[in-house]
């Protein structure tokens, strides 16, 4: 089972978690100023600002925080200027990381994500030792006990999607950046929901990993998701099926 496959149904079910506790609500805040200030405040106008919306609303998010986050971004009211950062480093069994996130202290974030890889029996690498193994796509992510395979396939190729994949207990539904939100309006016209819809780092090749390598990675990557600057984790391991099957019987 492909990394970001895995990863994604994690984030899904921690999303609700958090979302409920409203820590999501403050990472959402960051990228919606970060969308609004890089492209403006019109969604109709700023994809990467009506995805980020889009995400927020998925969460619950109050509709003044969204506002409020949107007119920061814009300069309407003041508050803190953050940039976007890339970390890039080596996890358990040499699998790939790439960690994105908006912070106000770079010097701070920096420190914080290198003490987490080496907890973690991982280590922060240099600008672009990792990045060129991945690719920046949209991601469509569905339950397959909870949708007919043949469907989604048909609607994914009318719409133009580069690939469809059967990933363990998911599909993945694989776009071209430019044709991501198309993809995604024809899922919603045909009544398909996926469990998760955004612009992901896919990888180009993947790393087998087993049990224990497997249990290791993950708690690497849900401790960097859990930073308060990090927005988003990628990694390129690959669960097989009979390691997944018994990473999922334990508590």
């Amino acid at each position: 089972m492909a990394g970001h496959s895995h990863w994604a149904g994690i984030k899904h079910k921690k999303a609700l978690v958090d979302a409920r506790r409203g820590k999501l609500w403050s990472k959402l805040s960051r990228a919606i100023i970060v969308a609004a200030r890089a492209g403006g405040g019109d969604p109709a106008f700023n994809p990467r600002l009506r995805a980020a919306i889009e995400a927020a609303k998925a969460a619950s998010m109050p509709k003044e925080n969204i506002e409020r986050a949107i007119k920061r971004g814009t300069g309407e009211l003041e508050g803190s200027v953050y940039e976007e950062v890339i970390y890039e480093g080596y996890g358990p069994g040499g699998v790939a990381i790439l960690c994105e996130a908006l912070t106000d202290n770079r010097n701070r974030t920096t420190s914080e994500i290198r003490k987490c890889f080496e907890m973690h029996h991982g280590k922060l690498g240099s600008a672009n030792c990792v990045a060129w193994m991945f690719e920046r796509k949209g991601l469509l992510l569905f339950d397959a006990a909870s949708v007919n395979e043949d469907l989604v396939m048909e609607v994914a190729i009318e719409a133009g999607a580069e690939d469809v994949r059967h990933s363990g207990k998911k599909i993945e539904v694989i776009t071209a950046l430019e044709d991501f939100e198309k993809v995604k309006e024809a899922f919603h016209r045909a009544n398909i929901q996926p469990e998760m819809a955004q612009v992901s780092r896919i990888p180009k090749e993947t790393v087998e990993v087993d049990a224990d390598t497997a249990r290791k990675v993950l708690k690497l990557m849900e401790r960097l998701d859990e930073h308060d600057d990090v927005q988003n984790v990628s990694s390129n391991f690959n669960i097989p099926d009979d390691v997944m099957a018994e990473l999922e019987k334990e508590p």
